[in-house]
């Protein structure tokens, strides 16, 4: 047996704590020393103030802890319920992630006004024509990479075999939802007719001129890319062609794991042209 002092440093559980427990009948004490008033706890109530720790973390109140350590729940079924909080939690930990780089590359433009990096430089490509496979959806650039994973999952072996480029996205504005751009994120294919899983697209993207941005994923100039290469264009002398999507081309780096090379693509014309 355990004196309450020796319990809480054991679970490291308050003092307090382990007394409110005990008067709202969530962990009673093993024994209660008659004469002295001094609450007492067994070493398997270890195990059980455990289980109160991790309901707490999976976001249920008292009461329901108490329901729950009537129901003996299994350390399986408690295995499960934490698989699924961590997916949660890793969820939210990529959202903020991606709050933070946005805040980030505010910074940077903020600290960069009025400037533009000499060592970015803009190039004018003629782009061939794209045999694009895609999956499709409204969204923003932070959800890019779950929209890469769902079209992953909805790759078969067939399809997998005829991609033949680098990770691509293309994007506009959408006129269906605010606060929103048209996504279709996918790979480079082969020429030809393919039968696509359900949700999957196939497309040949035209010939255009771009303005395009080259730059490594580490690189203090992804965070400011776009912006960088609208103030050339600005400056150049071009306007933006609003009825085709800008791209954006992921190359890996073989030698360095996690990096890559990516490529901002934007079509132009003659601001003349577009008068």
């Amino acid at each position: 047996m355990f004196k309450i002092s020796e319990f809480s440093r054991l679970s490291r559980i308050p003092l307090q704590t382990l007394r409110y427990y005990d008067h709202i009948g969530l962990l009673k004490p093993a024994r209660i020393d008659r004469s002295t008033g001094y609450r007492y706890y067994a070493a398997e109530q270890l195990l059980e103030i455990n289980r109160i720790v991790i309901f707490k973390e999976l976001g249920f109140t008292l009461q329901q802890i108490a329901q729950l350590l009537q129901e003996d729940i299994s350390a399986e079924q408690i295995r499960g319920m934490l698989r699924l909080k961590e997916s949660e939690i890793q969820l939210l930990v990529e959202n903020e992630m991606s709050k933070l780089s946005r805040i980030k590359e505010r910074m940077q433009l903020v600290e960069r006004e009025g400037r533009m990096e000499t060592e970015q430089e803009a190039v004018i490509k003629q782009v061939d024509a794209l045999h694009y496979i895609s999956y499709a959806s409204l969204g923003n650039a932070e959800e890019i990479p779950q929209l890469f994973q769902h079209f992953q999952d909805l790759l078969g072996a067939s399809t997998r075999s005829v991609l033949s480029g680098p990770q691509t996205v293309l994007w506009k504005e959408s006129s269906l939802r605010d606060h929103a751009f048209e996504l279709e994120v996918g790979f480079a294919a082969k020429p030809g007719s393919y039968k696509l899983p359900e949700g999957l697209e196939q497309r040949c993207m035209p010939p255009e001129t771009m303005a395009t941005l080259l730059f490594r994923s580490d690189s203090s100039f992804s965070e400011t890319a776009c912006a960088d290469l609208a103030a050339w264009i600005e400056r150049n002398g071009y306007r933006i062609r609003e009825d085709q999507p800008g791209r954006e081309i992921y190359v890996p780096l073989s030698d360095e794991p996690g990096l890559c090379l990516i490529e901002i693509q934007i079509p132009i014309m003659d601001a003349g042209a577009a008068e």
